[in-house]
């Protein structure tokens, strides 16, 4: 399903700060939008507005022609932190969703191990999660979201934490999932490079209220080799772009 944000406006109070403005935003089903720009510019706010997490000051967004009024399963957020339960097994934590949801038990098994799976954990399901490594705990969040069967992925930055290499084998891994399950993704990231890996589009925003300053139609294809030469000097423009944001928010 679509999301649609109309003349959306976020007032933080005490003191009184004006941190989005104005953002007019259609995602179409299916597709994978990355949100880009400097600390501070509203793009994990616009990100849990979205979700149902935070409410805006004014304006709407529509989930599928339906206004969000709140958290829900059609909607599921993976954060930079796996949020992870550590007194559950790998397979628990996956089937959590599904058992609040009142999924039935066998399905709920079928369907946890089903992703467990698509992420290479299925021989993990017995796992503590003090035994797992960051990206492994990220794989987890990634299948439990995907379990869930929600329409789309909110992703705050969820390999921000990582090493490169990890990082590196996330992303396709990513890439992979989304190929074959076609979810609508909105993903919000500082990388330059991570956007035009994963986005359809990418948004760059401005600070200071927060405002949508650019978008960037990305046709390049995939999988994406982020060392061609077209990917080279996107990757170059846009991260100028983003300096200029970044400096002038600082000064």
């Amino acid at each position: 399903m679509n999301i649609t944000v109309e003349s959306l406006y976020k007032t933080f109070q005490n003191p009184d700060k004006e941190v989005l403005k104005d953002i007019n935003l259609e995602i179409a089903e299916g597709e994978f939008v990355c949100l880009l720009g400097p600390s501070g510019c509203g793009k994990s706010t616009l990100l849990n507005i979205i979700a149902g997490l935070d409410t805006p000051t004014s304006g709407s967004v529509k989930f599928g022609g339906e206004p969000v009024t709140g958290p829900g399963p059609d909607r599921v957020m993976i954060f930079q932190e796996s949020a992870l339960f550590p007194w559950l097994s790998v397979v628990d934590n996956v089937k959590f969703g599904l058992k609040i949801a009142k999924i039935p038990d066998k399905e709920a098994e079928e369907r946890a191990m089903m992703y467990l799976q698509k992420v290479n954990l299925a021989s993990c399901r017995d796992y503590k999660v003090s035994q797992l490594s960051g990206g492994m705990k990220q794989r987890v969040a990634i299948a439990r979201a995907l379990a869930l069967n929600s329409k789309a992925l909110l992703m705050d930055e969820p390999f921000a934490a990582l090493d490169k290499q990890t990082k590196n084998l996330l992303r396709d891994e990513l890439e992979r999932l989304w190929l074959s399950e076609k979810r609508t993704v909105v993903y919000v990231t500082h990388s330059v490079e991570e956007a035009l890996f994963f986005g359809d589009r990418v948004v760059m925003m401005s600070a200071d209220p927060g405002v949508i300053k650019s978008i960037f139609k990305i046709d390049f294809p995939r999988p994406r080799q982020i060392d061609t030469p077209a990917f080279v000097k996107l990757r170059h423009d846009i991260l100028a772009d983003l300096r200029v944001e970044v400096e002038r928010y600082e000064k």
